[in-house]
């Protein structure tokens, strides 16, 4: 990197400084827009003792699974176990310490932790476990729960497009937790699909502006879906 130019060339640039026993942050959703190569770059590095802050946890062997798999995660703050086998297996053993958090609430804890905001009230989880050990307090009739906001030390972020000041744009349903973590990392590193020079993308069309971006690199994807169901051909006259 150079100047205002945040393009790396490698994975092994864009995750330097990853250590043992860092919380790191993950977009995506299900398998949709998951950093999956700096997963794997991750993987490959061997980083391990990670709390992992992300929606859910990938598949068995695809996403933050392969982390899971070679137990490289300590901990995880998610919403959701959900297709993950090893995940739900690791949880219920007590070999991962897991901290299931409403969805609403894990996105507006990364939002806080952006937005330099350390905790917040929420109704949400109220009279529920969630609420176990946290401040109650009563706002016009109503009781909510202090839920405090959540930073990273790396935020790993999949985007569309960047340009080479690290302006993103995602693509649709992709978006998802992905603005989110760009803003709440100490270091944040996006992998996009396209990588343009600055001044070519509209203004108007920036999700995250650059300030929030420390590293961009340019992959290619599979883009794995997580199930895929299918309509039978119908055959004319039927």
């Amino acid at each position: 990197m150079a100047g205002f130019n945040k393009v790396v060339t490698s994975y092994t640039q864009a995750l330097k400084g990853l250590e043992n026993g860092m919380t790191v942050l993950a977009g995506g959703f299900g398998l949709c827009g998951i950093p999956e190569n700096l997963i794997k770059g991750i993987s490959n590095k061997g980083t391990k003792e990670l709390t992992v802050v992300s929606n859910n946890c990938g598949v068995d062997d695809f996403g933050l699974g392969l982390l899971l798999a070679k137990r490289q995660i300590k901990k995880i703050i998610a919403s959701y176990v959900g297709e993950n086998a090893e995940f739900e297996r690791q949880m219920m053993s007590g070999e991962l310490d897991v901290e299931l958090t409403p969805q609403g609430t894990l996105a507006e804890k990364m939002r806080a932790g952006g937005a330099g905001i350390p905790a917040f009230f929420t109704a949400t989880g109220y009279g529920t476990p969630v609420a176990q050990g946290k401040e109650e307090r009563n706002f016009n009739g109503k009781t909510y729960i202090l839920e405090e906001s959540i930073k990273g030390d790396f935020a790993i972020v999949k985007a569309w497009k960047a340009d080479t000041y690290g302006n993103l744009v995602y693509r649709k349903t992709a978006r998802n937790f992905n603005p989110l973590v760009a803003t709440a990392g100490t270091v944040t590193v996006v992998e996009v699909e396209e990588i343009v020079e600055a001044g070519q993308l509209d203004p108007d069309e920036i999700h995250t502006p650059g300030i929030y971006v420390d590293r961009v690199i340019k992959g290619s994807f599979e883009k794995r879906i997580e199930q895929r169901t299918t309509r039978a051909k119908q055959v004319q006259g039927v």
